[in-house]
């Protein structure tokens, strides 16, 4: 008599790369200077469409805007790249002190400035209920920085880059 064991680590690795995308864009949004009670309030909505696109592979990012409140123009903006077929030891892992000293390194923003979240995802996604079609602000003047990776997982990694003005 044999006996076998399967355990779906994948959908574990989605839920964990997606909690930890959102916490670290809650961390971003907070060290940064601004409120993250909006990322609270959206959080159900935000977890469940990025979750989603992880599992079924459409997520291709997932982007912090942060845009003057009176020009409606970018002030900085930080990028979650999502990496499928990242090859690590199994583990699941965060990198905060790489964040932390980034989103330090890159400094406040004035207390006027909001914030949008905006995914990209490849087509042919499956809808989400709270999710609506837009587009990126642009990024004309400024400069993009990589960090690397920040958050991986079994066969999913996220490399984080933030944009400012030089």
């Amino acid at each position: 008599m044999s006996t076998f064991v399967t355990v779906n680590t994948y959908s574990h690795t989605v839920t964990y790369v997606a909690a930890k995308m959102l916490l670290s864009v809650k961390e971003v949004v907070r060290q940064i200077g601004l409120d993250p009670g909006q990322l609270t309030d959206d959080w159900f909505v935000l977890e469940r469409g990025i979750s989603t696109w992880l599992g079924t592979r459409h997520l291709e990012g997932v982007t912090l805007e942060v845009y003057d409140s009176a020009t409606d123009k970018l002030v900085t903006r930080w990028d979650f790249t999502v990496v499928y077929g990242y090859a690590g030891d199994g583990s699941l892992w965060v990198d905060t002190d790489a964040i932390s000293y980034h989103i330090a390194k890159a400094g406040t923003v004035p207390w006027r400035c909001k914030y949008r979240i905006v995914v990209s995802t490849s087509a042919g996604r499956p809808s989400v209920p709270g999710w609506s079609d837009t587009s990126f602000r642009s990024t004309e003047g400024f400069s993009r920085y990589g960090v690397g990776a920040t958050i991986g997982g079994n066969g999913i990694a996220s490399q984080l880059a933030y944009w400012r003005r030089p």
